[in-house]
């Protein structure tokens, strides 16, 4: 930044000012005038003067030239356009106006003040001083630069310029100093209206010429030549960030009374991100001790789960972004912000916000510009960044996304003419689809099935939805999921922490003994992360080995012996842990198995979609170009066009293809790839292991369980051996309402294998027996009706979701995400490395690979 002794020094030692137009106003309400670089060159007669008169016509001219430099000087900022400066401020009564003075301040371009006006506020015994310090305390008990004579300025004296709305017009306006500038009057202004009760008269107003200083914000240089960046007053944003100094997130402190007292929650310039529990992805089913966090500000009208920014001293919330800094890759998009980011930061804070006030319309930046309200000419080059801004926050879906239906391209027509085929109708294929539908570009979606969703397959044919594949949101804060349930009002059932345990035989299980094996059995998995850091990938064991290794030698250490219900209560533990990773632990990588725990997970409540999945992705599907039926056989992409084929022979071409099927197809060679894959992308696809989980849905007459559950959202089994692990370790009940008596359980690990060969009836007669173990003092009814699925023999998917196999690396999920030549692209659930396993994960992976897409 640079000080007022950047313009320091005498006339003569000042550099010439860059050939450039320029204009300045001369005050408020005044006509346009042009920078006037020729009014001090005198118009030569015609006629040659006479011999004699040469000598004397040279000392004339000179004695002219120290004339016009005694009355005009130029902006000592080098490269200034402005030859002849004008003062905006007009304060003192000696206020030089367009004429000399022995200094003139630059804020840029087009605008500077003249040193009588500054002594006019700086001087103590001047009138104007009693504003000056007023200001300068409102701005330093909430901001943190420093409280300039310039900062006063730019904040309080300039005027404010407003942009016409006629679309045949959209010319620039000053407004005189006294008129304040609004949301309303910038959203409905036009040339020449009645603003204060004074109205322009005369002919159409929008036929006036516009300031010709306006023309060159739009140039290169312009914003570098600014002395102070612009502070926004009555952002949108200022809501959410209460707690950060106002002047460090793009926002004017006059403007935004702190509302923190407490020192210590103001941003710093570098927070550390604190990962959550390592137990996120199942902690709908134990998770008792969420990490707590500074909760963010609440926003009158504002849904709970959106908090878009972290707030100081918070620990790691996913899909949040720093408000005071920005994010790499909005570094390598606006390089020229690198140096200083605050207009950047202000504007994106500003859409931020504003999406999240209402997420149910698209943000245009006619929506947008109209809060931006800062003086001076910045102001014109805030709204004409805007555009960029708000394109390139559509683009990567912080925006403008989820279930929103457009009516004309959310992008620049030159993102229209692409082509791309997408393969696989699940969340990610769809996900990706929309987004590219929506930025204009020509999207065909294959999909093997009859059906859309993939592994999101809702059935309600038990009287309430189940969920044959996923049906929970594991914390709803800054979710897509919560965001797509606001845009279609759909409610989601908060699922309580209370999980009591039940033994065969009935009896509830002392909390104690619950939370005892609980400890230890997070203290083996923390004793697992020590072990890891030092080892490397071909030292890797199985994580079920590790386990029983470390639990050994800590009974011998410690002379301890579980006891046997200890112990079975330590099973249950181990079975959600299986649960958590689709597969028993003898196939898990010890060293990854929790690999997207070192990110920032998301938290909140673990909710209920009591509605199911599907339809979500049914209103996303909506519109979309989409074949069903279609599997694809082979993607060659050998020409510059990629060729797509399906196993009935119909053929498919376009600029880019997306795959988004299950990893076991791609480890099967179901779609032959010309040329193949490269070997790291193969390597890395077999490196990872295809999770299988099985549920079973149970719709009985009664409510057999309410008098002993007591409201509570699930209940634990107990296993009586560790060979019954997983073999329906949680029971459900889909019906929060209480009205329908559905209960849903889940098997795992080894239990999977041991129902696979059973008949449906059989796994039912299974649970059963629990049932009615659990609840002996009941009649445990036979059921209505019931389901179990088979997604291990699913054709289409034979696996549930992903997870590391042992000598594997969670790197192996960046691996599949990588595209190959810019014209194949990977989404699913197992290509998000933060969010694998999750319907989350699979849909943000597609809006990963619709923004690389439409980027390349």
């Amino acid at each position: 930044m640079l000080s007022d002794a950047d313009y320091s020094g005498n006339g003569s030692g000042a550099r010439r000012a860059r050939k450039r137009s320029s204009g300045e106003s001369p005050g408020d309400g005044q006509t346009l005038r042009s920078s006037g670089r020729q009014s001090t060159t005198r118009v030569k007669r015609s006629n040659n003067p006479p011999p004699g008169q040469s000598k004397r016509k040279a000392t004339e001219t000179e004695e002219e030239d120290e004339q016009a430099e005694k009355k005009y000087r130029k902006c000592e900022k080098a490269g200034c356009s402005a030859i002849y400066p004008v003062c905006f401020a007009s304060a003192s009564d000696r206020c030089a106006k367009n004429g000399y003075t022995s200094r003139w301040y630059h804020l840029s371009c087009g605008e500077h003040f003249c040193n009588e006006c500054f002594d006019h506020y700086y001087r103590s015994h001047k009138d104007g001083y009693e504003t000056f310090a007023s200001w300068r305390k409102v701005w330093t008990s909430n901001g943190k630069s420093e409280p300039s004579l310039k900062a006063f300025m730019a904040d309080q004296q300039l005027p404010f310029w407003v942009q016409c709305t006629k679309p045949d017009c959209r010319k620039w306006r000053q407004l005189t100093k006294e008129i304040q500038l609004t949301s309303s009057l910038a959203a409905a202004y036009r040339c020449g209206m009645k603003v204060n009760n004074v109205k322009i008269e005369g002919p159409d107003q929008c036929s006036q010429p516009e300031d010709l200083r306006v023309a060159e914000v739009s140039e290169s240089w312009w914003h570098s030549m600014l002395i102070l960046p612009p502070l926004l007053k009555e952002s949108p944003a200022g809501a959410f960030l209460s707690a950060y100094y106002p002047d460090c997130v793009g926002m004017s402190p006059s403007g935004s009374p702190c509302n923190v007292s407490a020192a210590e929650l103001r941003a710093e310039p570098c927070r550390a991100v604190q990962p959550q529990s390592k137990f996120g992805r199942w902690a709908d089913v134990l998770d008792r001790s969420e990490a707590s966090c500074l909760s963010s500000p609440s926003v009158p009208g504002l849904c709970p789960y959106f908090q878009p920014f972290y707030q100081p001293n918070e620990c790691g919330k996913a899909l949040c972004v720093r408000p005071d800094m920005m994010e790499l890759d909005e570094l390598y998009e606006f390089p020229e912000f690198s140096r200083d980011p605050t207009m950047y930061l202000a504007l994106r804070n500003l859409i931020l916000a504003s999406w999240h006030k209402n997420c149910k319309e698209v943000l245009t930046a006619e929506k947008c510009a109209q809060h931006i309200i800062v003086r001076g000419l910045v102001r014109v080059c805030c709204v004409q960044e805007l555009d960029r801004v708000l394109h390139f926050m559509t683009r990567k879906g912080l925006i403008n996304t989820g279930v929103l239906a457009v009516k004309q391209p959310l992008l620049p027509e030159r993102y229209h003419s692409k082509k791309v085929i997408v393969i696989g109708a699940g969340a990610a294929g769809l996900a990706a689809a929309r987004q590219l539908h929506n930025f204009g570009t020509q999207v065909v979606l294959l999909e093997a099935r009859d059906r859309i969703g993939g592994r999101v397959w809702d059935d309600g044919s038990l009287g309430v939805t189940v969920g044959r594949g996923a049906q929970i949101v594991n914390g709803c804060v800054n979710n897509p999921i919560a965001l797509m349930c606001e845009q279609m009002g759909i409610r989601m059932h908060k699922l309580g922490e209370r999980c009591d345990l039940f033994q065969e035989g009935g009896r509830a299980t002392d909390p104690a003994i619950d939370k005892r094996m609980d400890f230890h059995f997070n203290a083996i998995l923390d004793v697992v992360s020590d072990w890891r850091n030092d080892k490397s990938q071909s030292q890797d064991a199985p994580l079920g080995e590790k386990v029983q290794e470390i639990k050994k030698n800590f009974l011998q250490e410690s002379g301890m012996q579980f006891s046997d219900l200890e112990e079975k209560v330590l099973q249950f533990h181990l079975s959600n842990l299986e649960f958590a990773c689709g597969s028993t632990l003898d196939q898990v990588s010890a060293r990854f198995w929790d690999h997207n725990e070192f990110f920032a997970q998301f938290s909140g409540d673990h909710t209920l979609l009591t509605k199911g999945y599907s339809v979500l992705l049914h209103k996303l599907a909506e519109g979309l170009e989409i074949r069903t039926n279609s599997p694809v056989q082979a993607i060659d992409y050998s020409a510059d066009a990629v060729k797509v084929t399906s196993s009935n022979g119909s053929q498919w071409t376009a600029q880019k293809v997306l795959v988004t099927v299950p990893l076991t197809l791609l480890q099967e060679n179901a779609i032959r790839f010309n040329p193949p894959l490269p070997e790291r992308k193969l390597k890395a696809i077999h490196s990872l292991g295809a999770g299988i989980i099985e549920k079973i849905a149970l719709q009985f007459p009664n409510r057999f369980w309410d008098s002993k559950i007591q409201g509570a959202d699930y209940f634990g089994h107990v296993p009586p051996s560790p060979e019954k692990r997983g073999m329906f370790s949680v029971f459900y009940d889909l019906d929060p309402q209480g009205k329908q008596a559905v209960l849903m359980s889940i098997m795992s690990g080894d239990a999977v294998s041991a129902v696979g060969d059973l008949e449906d009836s059989q796994v039912v007669d299974e649970a059963l027996k629990v049932l009615r173990e659990l609840f002996p003092e009941q009649e445990v009814p036979d059921p209505l009706n019931y389901f179990v699925t088979r997604w291990s023999k699913d054709v289409w998917s034979q696996m549930s979701y992903s997870f590391v196999k042992t000598g594997g690396s969670g790197e192996a999920y960046d691996i599949l995400a990588e595209d190959v030549q810019g014209k194949v692209f990977f989404a699913g659930e197992a290509t998000n490395r933060h969010f694998p396993q999750t319907v989350t994960g699979a849909y943000l992976s597609g809006v990963r690979e619709a923004s690389k897409m439409a980027a390349v």
